[in-house]
């Protein structure tokens, strides 16, 4: 699964980056350790082009009846998006990019009960895109509530040794698919959410510290 991440990069470095236009209202802190149900920043295709929005990690499907459904969806599985109602819909019509720099997951000790935090970043400490699904709930009190979903599919050789999952990190071009709203084609898109290429990617031990969602700050992967 992808339970934590970081986007420490500022709105400027995203807005070239992803060369989308940056709301001037849109201007957030360096977070090192986002966790679900907080606001995320996504991309998504509006009227042709692509825009940025926050939304909330942990999805809420429309048909939901209950809001703390959420707290259970932050993740989804690329092998059964065409399977599963819950997905399946929204392959086809409400996909996004979900923006990061860095994501954490946790590697057993052997023979320990212990699990030592490790964080994975592109070897040039970049940008990059999640693949990601949302949909938008509407409350008991009537209020639209716009969440979304991290697509997860099987590791490199950089995350293997660490965990069995890893989130599925787009290329420049699967970026584009994947936002494209005229791709209907479940498996055209379903092959872009393969692991991304190992001998890009590297990984390092970091401070426990990042198990606390309360803490968010820099010398978490100093």
């Amino acid at each position: 699964m992808c339970g934590r991440f970081t986007l420490f990069h500022n709105m400027q470095d995203i807005g070239r980056a992803f060369r989308v236009e940056v709301p001037a209202s849109m201007q957030l802190k360096p977070h090192y350790n986002v966790a679900p149900t907080q606001d995320i920043v996504t991309i998504q295709n509006k009227d042709a082009s692509p825009h940025l929005e926050l939304l909330r990690w942990g999805l809420i499907p429309s048909w939901a009846k209950e809001e703390g459904i959420g707290s259970r969806m932050i993740n989804a599985r690329a092998e059964t998006l065409a399977e599963k109602p819950s997905f399946k819909r929204l392959l086809h019509n409400r996909r996004c990019l979900i923006v990061a720099d860095g994501f954490y997951e946790w590697m057993q000790e052997p023979g320990s009960k212990l699990k030592t935090p490790m964080y994975i970043t592109l070897k040039g400490q970049e940008l990059f895109a999640f693949a990601g699904l949302w949909d938008s709930w509407k409350n008991p009190a009537g209020e639209q509530i716009r969440t979304c979903t991290i697509i997860t599919t099987t590791p490199n050789e950089v995350v293997s040794p660490i965990h069995n999952r890893m989130p599925a990190i787009l290329t420049d071009e699967g970026r584009e698919e994947w936002l494209d709203p005229d791709q209907k084609d479940e498996q055209a898109l379903l092959h872009l959410l393969k692991a991304y290429p190992a001998q890009q990617m590297e990984a390092r031990p970091v401070s426990r510290r990042v198990n606390d969602i309360r803490y968010d700050n820099a010398d978490l992967i100093a």
